[in-house]
């Protein structure tokens, strides 16, 4: 896919992004906030796949530092193919529950990021005829399981607007909903997830894979597995209150103990 920017780039889906796409020959431009720990990632793929690999420090909820990578974003020397907007942390604690700056911080990341950088790279694909845009949502959007859910409905929703505007165009639009998947993000965000069902359970790899071959055949929602699929078909379908039950009664089972 010729030039691919990662956002979260060195842990989780966004690793396994990364180590996929070199594996295909794709040249990389990798966003992390941890310029150290962006470096080894760097140099590990340089050594393994002998693609190119670019590092771009920044912290995506700082406006200044976002819009330095919407400007690599839209540069037309060593222009990007393909934007993977990966970046986001878990939450713990309910909305009310949580500090607001932390709320806040979410938004500005997983809401605010993900627009301004679908807004650069669609104008610049638009006029160069071809590119994909893949954004990490969540089966989480189809429900209502708090604020992490309201955040990934926007993700799903904006994907899905895009794409019909940029229908015709060259460039595909997709939203990748995995539901849990094996990767730092629950550890990170102090979820216990020891009472999960292992048959609940997503492998990174499977759901890059699958997005990635999702985005290549031009479909807007990618819902990895055929459980989930099922469980996304039914949730569309089902009553508001029953999916704010079930939201309530999951969230319960996965919460672990109060912080603070």
């Amino acid at each position: 896919m010729g030039r691919a920017l990662i956002t979260g780039a060195t842990a989780g889906l966004g690793r396994e992004y990364a180590e996929q796409l070199a594996a295909g020959g794709s040249a990389l431009v990798l966003v992390a906030r941890d310029g150290a720990r962006l470096e080894e990632v760097a140099a590990t793929l340089r050594t393994a796949h002998g693609v190119e690999v670019e590092p771009l420090p920044a912290d995506l909820a700082d406006p200044e530092q976002l819009r330095r990578v919407a400007q690599r974003v839209s540069s037309s020397e060593r222009p990007v193919d393909l934007l993977v907007n990966n970046a986001g942390f878990g939450q713990q604690r309910d909305f009310l529950r949580n500090d607001l700056a932390e709320e806040e911080r979410a938004v500005h990341l997983m809401v605010g990021a993900v627009m301004v950088l679908c807004h650069a790279a669609g104008r610049v694909m638009r006029e160069r005829g071809h590119g994909g845009i893949l954004n990490v949502s969540s089966v989480a959007g189809f429900t209502a399981m708090g604020h992490y859910s309201a955040i990934k409905a926007y993700v799903t929703v904006l994907t899905e607007g895009l794409a019909t505007e940029l229908a015709g165009s060259g460039v595909h639009v997709t939203a990748v909903c995995p539901g849990f998947t094996r990767t730092e993000f629950h550890e990170r965000a102090g979820m216990d997830m020891s009472r999960l069902p292992e048959s609940l359970w997503l492998d990174a790899a499977d759901v890059v894979r699958e997005s990635l071959e999702a985005v290549r055949r031009g479909r807007v929602v990618s819902v990895p597995s055929a459980p989930y699929k099922g469980l996304v078909a039914l949730l569309r379908v089902a009553p508001r209150r029953l999916t704010r039950r079930a939201a309530g009664a999951l969230s319960t089972r996965r919460r672990g103990p109060a912080r603070g």
